[in-house]
């Protein structure tokens, strides 16, 4: 069963209604909640880190953009499930990403060093796009960056932020149409932003989309119960079949899920 992950930095909760159709069809057709939560940092690194491994920045001690090795390390998702038989994809265009698993963890890694130009993730989609076709994976992560940047460079909420939210929309729709019929997906942000920036405790910067769609899940369902970060390493690995390492400290959504 496939599980495809798109993350779509810095992606506030409040414009996916209005600016992101696709996503917001998605999210409909799910179960979803615009009111998950970041970590602090609300930086895009400790974020992920925080993602693939299930525990806060005071764990993890990735607090900054810069990797720093883990003083107690402990397996990422993807490289649970490689120890499982899966095979697992990383497609991306900020190469400080590469740290979120071990090396030897994937069966495929595409990056392009385009995350500074508007169109970097088209062109990220037009390579993810045929490869997920003709040879299917277990489980993909698909991060696309250029919202992040934009908001750097406009500010959030800015007409320009919020076009580039609705460009990266239409590429989830094209994600999703590779998805077989009893794929899921689960798509969400790291953080959000103010002004041209983030990282704060604040909610704008703080709160975060976060939906997941498949034949497993409730549809149309509004999740009433706190998401966090830390959840989606658990949930991922749930769907995959995977037994979380004992030291994740997230949980798996079950609200989500109608099995």
């Amino acid at each position: 069963m496939a599980t495809y992950f798109i993350l779509i930095d810095g992606l506030r909760p409040d414009v996916v209604p209005d600016n992101c159709p696709n996503l917001a069809a998605l999210f409909a057709r799910g179960a979803s909640t615009l009111r998950a939560r970041s970590v602090m940092p609300s930086i895009t690194l400790p974020c992920h880190t925080s993602i693939f491994h299930s525990v806060p920045p005071q764990r993890h001690g990735v607090t900054t953009n810069t990797f720093t090795p883990f003083a107690r390390p402990l397996p990422g998702l993807m490289d649970v499930a490689r120890a499982a038989g899966k095979r697992c994809g990383l497609f991306y265009n900020w190469e400080q990403l590469r740290d979120i698993n071990k090396p030897g963890s994937l069966f495929r890694s595409v990056f392009i060093d385009n995350v500074e130009t508007m169109s970097g993730d088209d062109e990220m989609c037009d390579v993810t796009v045929p490869l997920l076709l003709a040879d299917p994976l277990d489980f993909c992560f698909i991060y696309y960056g250029t919202t992040d940047t934009c908001g750097h460079n406009h500010g959030w909420l800015s007409p320009e932020y919020r076009a580039q939210c609705a460009r990266v929309d239409k590429l989830v729709a094209r994600i999703v149409a590779t998805l077989p019929a009893d794929g899921h997906v689960l798509v969400q942000a790291d953080h959000g932003g103010h002004d041209r920036t983030h990282g704060t405790d604040q909610d704008a910067d703080m709160l975060i989309p976060w939906g997941l769609a498949g034949p497993r899940v409730k549809p149309g369902y509004a999740l009433t119960e706190p998401v966090s970060l830390l959840d989606t390493a658990p949930t991922l690995a749930y769907l995959l079949g995977l037994t979380p390492d004992p030291h994740w400290e997230g949980r798996v959504v079950r609200e989500a899920f109608i099995d």
